[in-house]
């Protein structure tokens, strides 16, 4: 997993790369959000810890930049903020962050915040395996619909290429299943030619 922090104090960099080691994550850092942006766009980072207010773009400019990415799997994004003003903080979850964390932070508060975030993504990813075994499912599904042209003596059915094919060849083409053969009891009737009608009677 990669995770990008971005920031524009080289301390603050520091400390948060040293606080997420638990994570296991190739750690990604850009100290202005132009580069963060760069960053995340070639790399891909699954979780990024931005600030707020950087030069040359903020973290809402790269907040609008990874949600407005149709194609991207989901990113979490943890926003850091010294403003407590509540319109700082919703400027900045109405740009897409997930969460925010206050500056001066509590080191163990950021942690659970990174441990939250990484459920998500865990839970997010297990969703799209399960999405994703499903369409394959679908895929394998063949369903017949609409209206099939069957002869009246023969019951063959006339195939989108203009042959006709017995029934069984062409819905065991169009549709999951198999057939066994057995006989109902008016053709074993006049397959005896009437006698096992005669005998029971």
């Amino acid at each position: 997993m990669k995770l990008l922090i971005a920031d524009d104090d080289p301390s603050i960099c520091r400390l948060l790369s040293q606080l997420v080691g638990f994570a296991e994550a190739e750690v990604l850092v850009a100290w202005d959000g132009r580069t963060a942006i760069h960053l995340w766009e070639q790399e891909r980072p699954q979780l990024v810890i931005t600030d707020l207010l950087m030069p040359g773009a903020d973290g809402t400019d790269l907040c609008r930049v990874i949600r407005g990415t149709a194609e991207a799997d989901y990113t979490y994004i943890i926003m850091l903020t010294a403003c407590e003003a509540r319109e700082e903080i919703v400027r900045g979850l109405e740009a897409g962050a997930d969460d925010y964390v206050v500056k001066p932070f509590h080191r163990e508060e950021l942690i659970m915040r990174v441990k939250a975030g990484l459920r998500v993504l865990a839970l997010e990813a297990a969703l799209s395996n399960r999405i994703a075994a499903l369409r394959e499912a679908l895929d394998r599904v063949r369903v017949l619909e609409g209206l099939l042209p069957i002869c009246s003596y023969c019951k063959k059915i006339r195939d989108d290429s203009g042959q006709w094919q017995p029934v069984e060849g062409y819905i065991s083409g169009h549709a999951d299943v198999d057939f066994t053969h057995g006989i109902c009891p008016s053709c074993l009737y006049k397959a005896s030619g009437g006698q096992l009608g005669s005998e029971s009677t």
